[in-house]
């Protein structure tokens, strides 16, 4: 029975904490969701004059709904947490209060015991009638461990007591955090109703004025078509003035070459025919030294032969002086023999020696004697390539902003029959906001358009980024430009926005921004 009760006890707290943790988690995430609702009043309140029928005033209105649909389920699910509380909340309290009552029973069997038993209650009486002192030092023990007894039984009952107020204070808390969740759940719900119908009278708006919004952005669509016209052969251009280029330095580089290459095996020449006769006389200096080396070495054995056998006769007849004196003039001969040896070898060591380095020279003097020629024939050495493409994934962004249009082609959000082909992104910006080059380049052109805006063209090696719908431009042809330099200031677009059109082109293709920025 205890083990049970205990499991139970345990599956309380753990969906207890359970709830709490989900029901926190929830809270945050609402907390975040209504700082992102804020952010896209805020920007719909500055753009609401300038842009109320626009894509990107749409957008945000969806998104914002979307977002406020999103708080209203997290607080369904809240909830439902806080009643899951509640309820759990209440099978604690019925707990404690059966835990109670037992507490309370047990204890008042203790107090009916203690009256009954009239020894215990009068202490000296209890302790003195003992007959001996050892059984009333052990009476003494027995009231002290009946007394803490009954302490401790009145500590369990308040503690109990205690832990049920509490408990009853926290359900108590958790009702009144639903009934504060209702009311805030009314309130969403009323919003999200408002919004809905908002979003509803700003289609309704777009289908007004669909005549004129429809013309718009189909000039506008001709004008992106014309502005891709012009990128492509402005790009092409430049690939076929590269080709050019590459294949006229391509030709003078070989020319170059050729030439320092004649250069440099005329001056090979002249070293070599040098290196081999030094190399000859130092090949008979080693000739030599080796010659002198075995004939010290020849003399070395004999002299050491002769020492031996002088020893050996020494050894077989009595010493003399004429003996002792061979003796030390046969040591003294074979260590000078020795000497002669050792310096011969050190000769032979290098000569050897020099005919390496000779030959060591001789290489390094030909590599020398090439890249002169190579530097003075004026060839260059190869050109590192752009490292745009390294850092796809990495490359910032070309304002701050919001993603109202995608690359490729797609449905427009309103108007179903119409389609709209995007090279790029269009991303919508706040009035006054300035574009920046993405990575360091040069200026390719800067292309005026036929209602007013501008477009800059970078060029990134085999990569250009493409800057359009411009009011004005701070950049010219053939500038460096590095990553974070202002090309311009976003110009209005035709719905009222702000809005930066933004591409990549490889060579004479167009890929996907989003594919190669960090946002």
């Amino acid at each position: 029975m205890i083990k049970k009760i205990s499991f139970l006890i345990g599956i309380l707290v753990f969906g207890l904490q359970f709830g709490q943790q989900n029901k926190e988690q929830l809270q945050k995430q609402n907390a975040d969701l209504k700082k992102q609702i804020a952010q896209i009043n805020s920007d719909l309140a500055k753009t609401r004059n300038e842009s109320k029928l626009s894509i990107s005033y749409l957008n945000n209105v969806n998104k914002k709904l979307a977002l406020r649909e999103k708080v209203y389920n997290n607080t369904q699910k809240e909830k439902r947490f806080i009643e899951d509380e509640i309820y759990l909340r209440q099978l604690e309290i019925n707990r404690q209060n059966r835990e109670l009552a037992v507490l309370r029973k047990n204890f008042a069997q203790v107090l009916v015991n203690a009256y009954k038993n009239k020894g215990v209650q009068n202490k000296v009486t209890f302790v003195l009638s003992a007959k001996s002192l050892g059984e009333a030092l052990r009476r003494v023990q027995y009231l002290k461990k009946y007394s803490d007894n009954q302490d401790k039984k009145a500590e369990e009952i308040t503690n109990a007591a205690i832990q049920l107020k509490k408990s009853i204070e926290q359900k108590k808390k958790s009702a009144i955090e639903k009934e504060n969740l209702l009311v805030n759940q009314k309130k969403d719900l009323t919003t999200i109703n408002v919004e809905r119908t908002q979003k509803e009278q700003l289609v309704t708006d777009f289908k007004k004025n669909e005549t004129k919004l429809t013309a718009d952005l189909r000039q506008k669509q001709s004008q992106s078509k014309a502005l891709e016209g012009q990128i492509r052969a402005i790009i092409a251009e430049e690939i076929r003035i590269a080709k050019a280029e590459e294949e006229s330095r391509r030709k003078a580089e070989a020319e170059k070459i050729r030439l320092a290459k004649i250069a440099a095996d005329r001056e090979k020449a002249k070293i070599e025919a040098e290196a081999k006769a030094r190399a000859e006389a130092l090949e008979k200096e080693r000739k030599l030294a080796e010659a002198e080396a075995k004939k010290a070495a020849e003399l070395v054995a004999k002299r050491e032969e002769e020492e031996r056998k002088r020893n050996e006769d020494a050894a077989r007849s009595e010493a003399s002086a004429k003996d002792e004196a061979r003796k030390i003039a046969a040591k003294k001969a074979s260590e000078e023999a020795a000497l002669r040896a050792k310096e011969a070898t050190a000769k032979l060591n290098a000569a050897k020696a020099a005919e390496e380095a000779l030959e060591k020279k001789k290489e390094n003097d030909k590599k020398a004697a090439e890249t002169k020629a190579m530097t003075n024939y004026g060839v260059s050495a190869p050109a590192a390539g752009s490292n745009f493409a390294s850092n796809r994934g990495r490359i910032s962004m070309p304002v701050q902003g919001t993603i109202t249009h995608r690359f490729g082609r797609q449905q427009h959000p309103v108007f179903k029959s119409i389609w709209e082909e995007n090279n790029g992104i269009k991303i919508s910006v706040a009035k006054g906001t300035s574009a920046r080059a993405v990575f360091p380049g040069v200026v390719s052109q800067v292309i005026p358009s036929a209602d007013g805006t501008r477009t800059v063209m970078v060029k990134h090696g085999d990569y250009f980024t493409i800057y359009s719908n411009l009011s004005s431009t701070t950049v010219s042809k053939n500038q460096q430009v590095s990553a974070g330099t202002i090309v311009g200031t976003v110009a209005q677009d035709f719905d009222g926005t702000y809005t930066l059109d933004f591409q990549i082109w490889n060579g004479n293709n167009a890929v996907d921004p989003l594919g190669w920025v960090s946002y």
